[in-house]
């Protein structure tokens, strides 16, 4: 089994433990009880360098980044440098992160938060939009294209966007006739946690003019997101450096190429 499968083997317990604290009927009244939705659609497609600034404790691959953050301080550092929107890392086994860390970033600022996790049910949907994201995250890979489509509708349907992650030419074919509007191009193989930076610049070149693509994992420097913007691309999400960083606002506004 790989590292993959493991994770959406332990996503599926955890979802059934959540389920058992609060039901599917008292987290659908929630969901339709939440207030504004921001317009994460709208930061993603301005004319400039958008960035997703993360805020992750740990991964898989890399072990802990940063056990000790206050996800209040970064989100406020975020938004002072710049960032168009905030991810944040939820999955609780693997990336130590929670809704609260979620909760607690979008209290501290005014920028669209994307709930960054594995989201494989209708109940996690209607979670996401209970903790207050008003964008959540949809690995291709992880989901039949029926499963996406009910997914992306309900996500709609509730008001808020999905960042829809790609990360080879057989994502893309299961996506052919959507139309969501942003695309995440992962860089780094979930199976393997390998990355390659070209794999963004190769699957942004076969998206069409409908959607927005943000390139993932591995960007680190101004040079990587240059060598992106030759290519159309001005979404990235961005994680491990800003997370590591001793100023992430000024990191952000030289990313981003502003003083």
């Amino acid at each position: 089994m790989d590292f993959l499968s493991t994770i959406v083997r332990d996503k599926r317990e955890d979802v059934a433990a959540a389920q058992s604290r609060i039901p599917l009927d008292e987290m659908i009244a929630r969901a339709r009880d939440r207030g504004s939705v921001r317009d994460f659609n709208a930061a993603m497609a301005r004319e400039e360098v958008n960035i997703i600034s993360e805020i992750k404790r740990a991964s898989p691959s890399k072990g802990p980044i940063r056990l000790d953050l206050d996800p209040v301080e970064l989100a406020t550092a975020y938004a002072e440098g710049g960032a168009a929107a905030i991810s944040v890392l939820t999955e609780e086994r693997y990336f130590l992160g929670s809704l609260a860390d979620l909760q607690a970033a979008r209290s501290a600022c005014a920028l669209p938060v994307l709930r960054k996790d594995f989201t494989l049910t209708d109940y996690q949907v209607y979670e996401s939009a209970a903790s207050g994201a008003d964008a959540l995250l949809l690995i291709v890979r992880l989901l039949e294209r029926n499963q996406l489509d009910d997914l992306l509708g309900l996500t709609h349907d509730l008001g808020l966007e999905a960042l829809v992650e790609l990360y080879d030419e057989a994502d893309l074919e299961t996506i052919e006739g959507l139309a969501p509007a942003v695309i995440g191009i992962n860089n780094r193989d979930l199976k393997t946690f390998q990355t390659d930076l070209a794999i963004s610049k190769r699957i942004a070149a076969q998206l069409d003019e409908r959607h927005i693509p943000v390139a993932a994992s591995g960007i680190f420097t101004r040079a990587d997101v240059e060598g992106n913007l030759d290519l159309g691309i001005r979404g990235f999400l961005i994680g491990e450096s800003l997370v590591r960083s001793d100023n992430p606002a000024a990191m952000l506004r030289e990313l981003r190429g502003v003083q």
